[in-house]
């Protein structure tokens, strides 16, 4: 393409004109996108960073001069403090003084670190090392070995700093085991917080939590402390990103209490920047931002102060408040013009960079001022990059190249936006940081779109998509302090991939190579969805299920995918190598309108028709292209799996006209191309665990028809049964364990929700939230392999309210569940049409030992449906099958 000048101002010309020397851009884009595999976890950016720092250790001062040092580094007049300390430290070695000599290199190593002089940090710490190994005049072995332990933990700081979490680790682990040896509890607890630290960078979270839960409770009884202020912070933070948002918010305001009686303004600054992000992670705006506002005001840390300035910024930015965002605007870039240089001054370029490109796309576009603050953000982004070199830290350096890069496409400078992308991408792979290389392979792809190359742009954009799925387990392993949302940072790679994919060539139709990439793609967005909410790969699939569709002569498998301006759908039916494929030119914007209404309509009890008006346009667009080969095929179950907002929708209430879905196929829906070892229920004398809540419970009402339903199906199977108090967690576990029933059934209230704090089922002593349910239902899997549960029936629950994703919550039970099937119901209707539904469900599975799941369900919904009481969808309708439909 032809290669256009450069707006920007001479520093960021100069800028390109140095990376463009580097001897790597001989390099040909094949072979660059070859090189970028690997896996890690994803990129911190600024906004969220939370610094748990180390508590600078407190070892007697017989020196004035140490003594002004130590009051300039809690000034945090850090350059001052290390003259101060290179000073002491020659004083100290001239009079052969080894102890104070080697206790000042160390303070000085943490003064460096904070000017992020990494090397003169290390070349510091490294001397402190070996005086305490091989000096002389070190006074007694208790001292030297206490000097040991806090240099060590010094220097866990610094590799943990330097990206050497492992390294971070170990160090710290010395550090508690020399403070065991002499007896310092507190150095022991203090280097157990680092090691969590180390833990969470290692995207080890569940050990990390493991670990401050156990130090948390160990200064429960001591006296308040910053430590204990930093533990609990610490704990607070870990249970953020597991998800558990309710504990989270509970620890980080015991933390801020702490910090309170302690009197330490900066603690309780730290402790409210933590609380604004779990309140942001329950999605509590208006509390989110308030929190920030007080962090603000109370830090005296100008790192704090930018971090809570910047959360607020991004938050205001996502939710449209723009007044409020541009009056923030001038007041972090005064603060970040007055930071030293140093990786918190790197981030905080990129971070406010990253929320200004926001004011120039889409709806927060101001078109008044994009040249001005195009200009503004690279002169941001140039001085980042600088001070990236001057500190050496490429992998600051990778990420202000790829930015800038971003603002280059932005712009439609597509022949800069390249250079820089291609650097950046270079950068990321030697210093093996595949977390960032994904992005750069994204937005080279987009790159080669724009410029009309598909072929190039398909090849980057599969680099990166193989580049997510490598990361796939640590990919639950994001540092919630990022400023990350999945949905913008990872699932647009997917569905920008099977764009292109499925883009017709000319007048020809996409080839069967095509069609089966973007199924693929789209169960690996279907399973990186799952973890994202289930904050852990979990899903552990067995059986393609196109091997499972070939083995019935009944089958089809239909694959929505919604995109920006159309719906696509690939077909595989059972016996048929190929599959087919349709396309329907609908806007997304469209269908999710329509969606959203339909679903609201669903539960309306007086709008059949506009129930089958809203329907039938959904089955236009899902199953009447492939009416001819369903009909040829004799096809009599459809499987469906389905994409967005298609989630929320029941399948089975399609309606073509004439007839709902249901009254002509049986229905299933499942969360991937795999099954959990797909078996039809062993019938024999089926055997069930049955439980339920007909009292008022947490918040909840009352169910008086769940005892009826109870009974009913306690006279249709084998069944042990747990009502109202009988149904702890307790004793369902024991019930579990104990009795290798195949059915679990679940007749209580409960909720799905896009987030995995907001899942739950009701017990009568507590909610069980869907993380708990891989304890509860699975405990039996490890003895008893054979004995997993075929069949849970969630009874009575309803997904969330306002959640367009809250569906995502039933796959994220099923598979916490461990069950091969789950059959729940998308919205909480009357308790007596789902009694007779219940009940007429296990009498076919009863009565007729080869009929499949999904066949019973569809016979028990059109006993409901030929009843003139319950014959509208909002009875039938929203009980849905997923998983093995045998």
């Amino acid at each position: 393409m032809t290669r256009k000048r450069s707006v920007f101002f001479p520093r960021v010309r100069r800028l390109l004109k140095y990376v463009k020397t580097r001897t790597y851009r001989l390099l040909t884009l094949p072979l660059l996108l070859a090189m970028f595999l690997g896996t890690a976890i994803l990129p911190p950016t600024f906004a969220y960073m939370t610094a748990e720092n180390t508590i600078v250790q407190s070892i007697p001062d017989t020196q004035e001069i140490d003594r002004q040092a130590r009051k300039l580094y809690e000034a945090e007049r850090f350059s001052e403090s290390a003259s101060l300390w290179e000073q002491a430290t020659t004083d100290f070695k001239a009079s052969g003084d080894g102890l104070q000599a080697a206790m000042t290199l160390s303070n000085l190593s943490l003064a460096y670190q904070q000017l992020g002089q990494w090397t003169e940090a290390s070349q510091a710490i490294t001397q402190s090392l070996n005086l305490l190994q091989t000096g002389q005049n070190l006074g007694t072995s208790k001292e030297r070995s206490l000097l040991l332990a806090q240099a060590l933990d010094v220097q866990g700081r610094l590799q943990l700093a330097l990206s050497k979490s492992q390294e971070a680790l170990t160090t710290w682990q010395q550090a508690a085991n020399i403070y065991a040896q002499v007896g310092d509890t507190l150095g022991v607890t203090r280097s157990r917080v680092n090691q969590a630290q180390a833990l969470q960078a290692l995207g080890l979270y569940r050990l990390a939590q493991q670990t401050l839960t156990e130090t948390t409770q160990l200064l429960e009884n001591q006296p308040d402390s910053l430590l204990k202020v930093t533990g609990l912070r610490s704990l607070g933070n870990v249970l953020r990103v597991v998800g558990d948002l309710e504990q989270s918010r509970q620890i980080l305001q015991e933390s801020k209490e702490v910090a309170t009686r302690v009197q330490s303004p900066q603690a309780i600054s730290d402790a409210l920047l933590s609380l604004g992000n779990t309140a942001r992670a329950q999605q509590d705006t208006q509390v989110a931002l308030e929190f920030y506002k007080q962090a603000a005001i109370a830090s005296v840390s100008p790192a704090t102060l930018i971090q809570s300035q910047m959360n607020q910024l991004s938050l205001l930015l996502e939710n449209e408040q723009l007044s409020a965002a541009y009056t923030l605007l001038p007041q972090i870039q005064s603060e970040i013009s007055n930071l030293p240089a140093s990786r918190i001054a790197v981030y905080a370029r990129i971070n406010f960079a990253q929320s200004l490109m926001k004011l120039g796309t889409g709806r927060l576009r101001d078109s008044g001022s994009n040249g001005q603050r195009t200009t503004d953000i690279a002169q941001l982004l140039a001085t980042a990059v600088q001070q990236s070199k001057s500190l050496k830290d490429q992998r600051a350096e990778s990420y202000v190249l790829g930015t800038l890069g971003g603002l280059y496409e932005q712009t439609r400078q597509l022949s800069n936006a390249f250079d820089l992308t291609q650097q950046a991408l270079l950068l990321a792979q030697s210093i093996d940081a595949p977390d960032i290389v994904y992005q750069w392979q994204w937005q080279l792809g987009r790159l080669l779109k724009a410029q009309g190359n598909i072929q190039q742009a398909i090849a980057a954009y599969t680099e990166a998509f193989n580049t997510l799925k490598s990361l796939r387990r640590d990919l639950v392993a994001i540092n919630p302090e990022v400023q990350f949302s999945f949905r913008e940072s990872v699932e647009p790679v997917y569905r920008q991939l099977v764009d292109l994919l499925l883009q017709p060539v000319g007048t020809s139709e996409p080839s069967q190579n095509n069609f089966i990439k973007a199924r693929e793609v789209i169960e690996a967005l279907q399973l990186a969805e799952l973890d994202n909410f289930l904050r852990e790969a979990c899903l552990q699939a067995t059986v393609e299920i196109d091997k499972v569709v070939d083995q019935e002569n009944s089958t089809a498998v239909i694959y929505p995918i919604i995109l920006p301006d159309r719906l696509e759908v690939i077909l595989k039916v059972s016996q048929q190598k190929n599959l087919y494929h349709y396309s329907t030119p609908v806007a997304e914007s469209q269908a999710e309108s329509v969606l959203k209404e339909l679903r609201q309509q669903l539960i309306e009890p007086d709008a059949t028709e506009e129930v089958k008006s809203l329907s039938q346009q959904v089955y236009n667009w899902l199953i009447e292209p492939a009416m001819t080969n369903l009909a040829q095929s004799n096809v009599k179950e459809l499987v469906f799996v389905l994409d967005g907002s298609l989630r929320n929708i029941p399948m089975a209430a399609l309606y073509d006209g004439k007839q709902y879905l249901v009254e002509n196929y049986s229905v299933a829906l499942t969360p991937g191309l795999h099954l959990i070892d797909p078996k039809p229920l062993k019938q024999r004398q089926l055997k069930a665990i049955v439980a339920g809540v007909s009292e008022p419970r947490s918040g909840f009402s009352a169910l008086p028809n769940v005892k009826r339903e109870l009974e009913e199906i306690q006279s249709e199977v084998s069944s042990k049964v747990l009502l109202n108090q009988e149904f702890t967690s307790t004793a369902l576990q024991d019930r579990v364990n104990s009795l290798p029933f195949p059915v679990v059934h679940l007749a209580t209230h409960g909720q799905f929700s896009s987030q995995a704090s907001k899942t739950f089922i009701v017990a009568w002593d507590k909610r069980i939230y869907v993380n708990e349910l891989n304890n509860l239902l699975r405990t039996r899997d490890q003895s008893q392999p054979n004995n997993a549960i075929e069949l849970l029936v969630l009874s009575a629950c309803q997904t969330a309210a306002g959640d367009n994703r809250a569906a995502l919550g039933i796959a994220g039970v099923a598979v916490r569940a461990g069950a091969r099937s789950t059959l729940a119901s998308l919205w909480n209707v009357d308790d007596e049409s789902t009694a007779l539904l219940m009940s007429q469900f296990y009498r076919e599975l009863t009565n007729n030992q080869a009929l499949p799941k999904a066949e019973a369900l569809r016979h028990a919904q059109l006993a409901l449906l030929k009843n003139p009481q319950f014959q509208r969808p909002m009875f039938w309708a929203p009980y849905i099958l997923l998983g093995n439909w045998l």
